[in-house]
């Protein structure tokens, strides 16, 4: 069966579920809640179920409290013993008592069904390369993929990881996660159930942390971690949502400081300037003083010079009056020079009084705090370098909202269950480059190709060797009316 065809079979199957899956959702009556913690923007609660409840995986919930308040949307994580582990978005606040849980099963399918019905009608949209090689093992027609499972065939695209031992499977696939890392490469992990998925991210974070490698920014769980701890790694720190909330909250914490700073530059741009204005303005009118108090001198000099010669006029030879009287400097015309000089002087102390006024009126006004400047140009040096004003108004202006697409894009090695990955929009428009999937023999048939749609390069699956005796048998076990491809699919 080609891949297509795979897939169409597949999304009949589970369209085929959801039609049966409304008749088996209950009212789940829930006495007690326990909050478990919180992790970024996500709340893990730990609620009351009645004995024998059964419910699937990451199956959308809708927990209405009692009273009239307003009902809260989840996740169901897991079931332990009598307790529901439910991941919700938003708290449950005071509703501890009395909630009723609304499973959404014919929606899960609903949204597992079009996502692979979208693979198999868009192709190119996705990275179905890496899947052609998984579909063989995953066709309920074909048998040749068990006998190469037990010889360990391996191969560039496909990869497979077979021991009965789960430490030494784990051991190997922990040494596979650390080369992928050190080349660079996007990882997404899967495994059957939660609880596997955060005992394997205690261990990949153990291995990683070995090989000196930032497990912490390199890990991601996309759901809250129901365990604190594993393998001595404490998870929350692991979790997608709070590395999330950590990262956008200093992001909006640089922002902040970087308006108060554009802001803070903005006023001192007109302080300067009006600074500057009055400092040329002032330095303008001291020229003109110094101007006016060299006329000054120069005619106090001269009338020094006059005074020098009045002096000694009558004892000067007279050749020399003579000449002086020839170039018309005579006692009476000296006199006259002197008092015009005098009046010159005077005048231009008056000028020089009005300049001196002016300036003792622009000094204040120019005179600049000392630190105001290297503030300045502190600042100015700042925005520069992120490219000038414009470019900072620029990142100011951008939205405020946090991008999950892109934040899950940067992370290098993501964490999650298969139902998980298939029913959520985000992962639809995300690309890995390599699927580990641990205990593939255990996923449901239809999510693990779900899963491997988003793979470009190479595709790792390990399980336990006793497994190998179909990937489909559990899924039968599960759910028998699912086994085959629905005679609506044979029909198209």
């Amino acid at each position: 069966m080609k891949l297509t065809e795979l897939l169409n079979a597949f999304a009949v199957r589970l369209a085929d579920h959801q039609d049966a899956a409304g008749a088996s959702d209950v009212l789940i009556e829930s006495r007690s809640t326990q909050d478990l913690g919180t992790a970024g923007s996500l709340h893990l609660y730990a609620m009351e179920v009645p004995a024998g409840t059964t419910f699937l995986e990451d199956v959308p919930v809708t927990i209405v409290p009692p009273g009239d308040l307003e009902p809260t949307g989840g996740f169901l994580l897991q079931r332990q013993d009598d307790t529901a582990l439910v991941q919700t978005q938003e708290t449950l606040g005071q509703s501890t008592l009395d909630n009723t849980l609304v499973p959404d099963t014919t929606e899960f399918f609903r949204l597992a069904s079009e996502r692979l019905a979208d693979m198999a009608t868009h192709p190119e949209s996705y990275a179905l390369g890496p899947a052609e090689r998984l579909a063989p093992w995953l066709d309920p027609e074909h048998n040749e993929a068990n006998a190469s499972a037990r010889t360990g065939a391996s191969a560039a695209v496909l990869t497979t990881v077979w021991h009965d031992d789960q430490a030494a499977r784990w051991t190997k696939l922990g040494t596979l996660a650390v080369n992928l890392m050190r080349h660079n490469k996007r990882v997404l992990l899967v495994a059957p159930t939660h609880d596997a998925v955060d005992r394997l991210l205690g261990f990949l974070a153990k291995t990683l942390r070995n090989a000196a490698l930032p497990f912490a920014s390199l890990l991601s769980r996309y759901e809250i971690a129901m365990l604190k701890q594993a393998e001595g790694i404490s998870l929350g720190q692991l979790g997608f949502e709070v590395q999330m909330h950590k990262f956008f909250a200093k992001s909006r914490s640089h922002k902040d400081t970087l308006r108060q700073k554009y802001e803070r530059f903005r006023e001192l741009i007109p302080v300067l300037a009006y600074k500057g204005q009055k400092q040329r303005d002032m330095d303008e009118v001291k020229l003109l003083e110094w101007r006016l108090m060299a006329q000054v001198s120069e005619f106090q000099r001269k009338i020094k010079e006059i005074d020098h010669l009045l002096a000694k006029y009558e004892s000067l030879p007279i050749w020399k009056r003579l000449g002086m009287q020839t170039m018309g400097k005579n006692v009476e015309t000296l006199s006259e020079y002197r008092k015009l000089y005098t009046g010159n002087i005077a005048a231009l102390m008056k000028e020089v009084e009005i300049a001196q006024v002016r300036i003792r009126e622009l000094s204040p006004e120019a005179a600049m705090p000392k630190e105001m400047r290297p503030e300045y140009e502190a600042l100015k040096d700042d925005i520069s370098k992120l490219g000038g004003t414009q470019k900072v108004r620029e990142l100011l202006a951008a939205s405020e909202a946090t991008n999950r697409q892109a934040f899950m894009q940067n992370k290098r090695l993501v964490v999650s269950t298969p139902g998980r990955i298939v029913t959520d929009p985000l992962f639809k428009r995300i690309r890995f480059d390599v699927l580990i999937a641990e205990n593939a023999p255990q996923i449901p048939s239809p999510f693990l190709l779900g899963v491997a749609g988003l793979i470009r390069e190479q595709i790792i699956i390990a399980g336990d060797t006793e497994d190998l005796e179909g990937p489909q048998r559990l899924w039968r076990q599960q759910h028998p009316e699912l086994s085959e491809p629905s005679r609506t699919a044979s029909a198209r």
